[in-house]
């Protein structure tokens, strides 16, 4: 692995064993063996939407787990501030892979970018409307009027409320919106918005630290969408097929492995994220974040591969950027979407 990479309760056995059995459902059916692949040799530069976070130790762990290097990936990892800066790093060359969300994939595609989505890292959405208990607000309808805090008008945030929004009847000109940063638990607490729009590892630091009693609605009971995928420029995906399918085995390993040792994991995410200090918040955060990797589909009762998109869903959600005005041309993600490099697909 390059320097400029940012720059346990269960056994070896164990992990060994759950990954396996990752695999062997995902071969289900295929017809396509894992020793298919041939061995490769390369470089990935990938483009993150964040700073090198708890929420992404799996990844982090690399130094001390190698799990892209076992496939041949020398991984360099791209701290960013969001997924449209992911997208921007990989549109100018800086990266090779952008880890990023649909909405600031679907906006590039409108922009007429060639870009392809491989991977959904997130299938289950992450993103949550909060407000006090106190408020009397207990659904999307209750919202209308009322002011509602996000991170940025460019993040996942506002993104997601506007989802949620549309599919409860509702327009943007409904509430009214405003930037709050990433410490919007505090205006909720002081009054200054009625609810709050956050990921459910924002949450989940803020009740730790004794927000009291709130009312959650999470996004994903009114469109469960993904919250976040890797994508690539369509060139790199034809020119580097077969490396871009060793980097996804590496990341399929290590999300199998943060699955199976969460709390290896959150000690080790003490030593490798910057906002890792505490133990007990790590371990939250990557219960959460494991709970968010697994597959929404589950074809013939069975689990679907890690990585495995719900297409329809992720239609539905394009649907509504589109009847929302956030992109302008209606978007067909089966034409931006191809999962024949999935392991095990």
């Amino acid at each position: 692995m390059s320097a400029p990479f940012l720059t346990s309760s269960l056994s070896r056995r164990r992990w060994l064993g759950a990954s396996a059995g990752l695999l062997g459902l995902g071969l289900a059916g295929t017809g396509i063996t894992a020793g298919a692949a041939a061995p490769v040799s390369g470089k990935i530069r990938l483009a993150g939407w964040s700073k090198p976070i708890s929420e992404i130790t799996n990844i982090l762990a690399e130094p001390d787990k190698g799990f892209f290097k076992a496939q041949g990936v020398d991984l360099t990892y791209l701290p960013g501030a969001g997924g449209g800066d992911a997208i921007r790093n990989i549109l100018s060359g800086q990266g090779d892979v952008a880890f990023t969300d649909p909405g600031s994939f679907f906006m590039a595609l409108d922009k007429g970018e060639k870009l392809v989505a491989i991977y959904d890292i997130y299938p289950q959405n992450v993103f949550n409307v909060v407000s006090l208990r106190s408020s009397g607000i207990r659904s999307p309808a209750d919202l209308k009027g009322k002011t509602i805090g996000v991170y940025s008008l460019a993040s996942g945030t506002r993104q997601n409320l506007m989802v949620m929004l549309h599919q409860a009847g509702l327009k943007e000109s409904d509430v009214r919106i405003v930037v709050t940063g990433l410490l919007n638990f505090a205006p909720l607490m002081q009054g200054q918005v009625d609810a709050t729009a956050a990921t459910d590892t924002g949450l989940a630091v803020g009740l730790r630290k004794g927000m009291g009693e709130v009312h959650v609605m999470p996004v994903r009971d009114y469109l469960n969408m993904s919250s976040d995928m890797f994508v690539v420029r369509r060139q790199t995906l034809e020119q580097q097929p077969a490396l871009l399918q060793a980097f996804l085995r590496g990341y399929r390993d290590s999300a199998a492995w943060m699955i199976a040792n969460p709390e290896e994991a959150a000690t080790l995410a003490t030593k490798r994220a910057i906002d890792g200090t505490q133990r007990d918040i790590n371990l939250d955060v990557i219960a959460l974040r494991n709970a968010s990797a697994q597959p929404t589909l589950r074809p013939q009762g069975k689990v679907a591969p890690l990585g495995s998109f719900d297409l329809a869903a992720l239609q539905k959600g394009a649907d509504a950027y589109h009847a929302l005005g956030m992109v302008q041309q209606p978007i067909q993600v089966a034409d931006v979407v191809d999962s024949r490099w999935l392991p095990g697909a």
